[in-house]
């Protein structure tokens, strides 16, 4: 597929959790951020957008602007530092610490041409796909079907268009724009999750889900 870049979202509040640090929390004896960064280590660049501190070397840190302005904003401070010949993009919550490089590949491979002139899922609803359409990206879903689009790998454009068509739709203004409205219209391919171990889109919101992580982490 070719080299991708990774922009890892790590800005968010941690309510649920009494404000801590998520990301900085540890999994497995490592934080849960390293765990992302690693399972992209290959990506280039790497960036983190979030709260300076600490980060493995060649990493590059960002903030969202305004701070704690919500995880669009945070993709978008994000993207800018990206070359602008750079096609793939992997979009990751700071909090996946079961994410692993296998799943990232996984991904990658389904960003290929659509072989097919039947419907193809899309976020959108969309089922204009014929042969040759290339998906604007490719994300994890899991057992109900949900999408987990901080679990995905994007085509750079696709995203720069939606950042654009959202920051006319609200006058300027991408704080609190939630990820759904970023990604409306883009054809996704929604990939299950058929590996081995727990799925790589498990997230930690609660204290409860620290101590999950940890036990598959073991």
């Amino acid at each position: 597929m070719g080299t991708y870049a990774a922009v890892v979202l790590a800005g968010g509040a941690a309510r649920r959790m009494g404000g801590v640090d998520k990301p900085a929390l540890p999994v497995g004896g490592r934080s849960m951020r390293d765990r992302v960064l690693a399972a992209v280590a290959d990506a280039a660049p790497r960036v983190l957008v979030g709260p300076a501190g600490v980060v493995p070397p060649g990493v590059r840190v960002t903030r969202e602007d305004p701070p704690g302005g919500g995880p669009v904003t945070a993709a978008a401070a994000g993207l800018a530092l990206l070359d602008p010949a750079t096609n793939l993009v992997a979009l990751l919550a700071a909090d996946l610490p079961l994410l692993t490089r296998a799943a990232i590949d996984e991904l990658l491979s389904h960003l290929a041409p659509l072989r097919h002139t039947g419907p193809a899922a899309s976020a959108s609803g969309s089922s204009d796909v014929g042969p040759e359409r290339l998906p604007d990206g490719a994300c994890f879903v899991d057992a109900d079907g949900r999408r987990q689009s901080l679990c995905g790998v994007w085509r750079v454009a696709a995203l720069r268009a939606g950042l654009d068509r959202l920051t006319a739709e609200r006058g300027g203004s991408l704080a609190g724009a939630p990820v759904r409205a970023l990604l409306a219209g883009l054809v996704v391919r929604e990939v299950p999750w058929s590996g081995d171990g727990p799925p790589p889109w498990f997230d930690c919101d609660t204290d409860e889900d620290v101590r999950r992580a940890e036990e598959w982490a073991r």
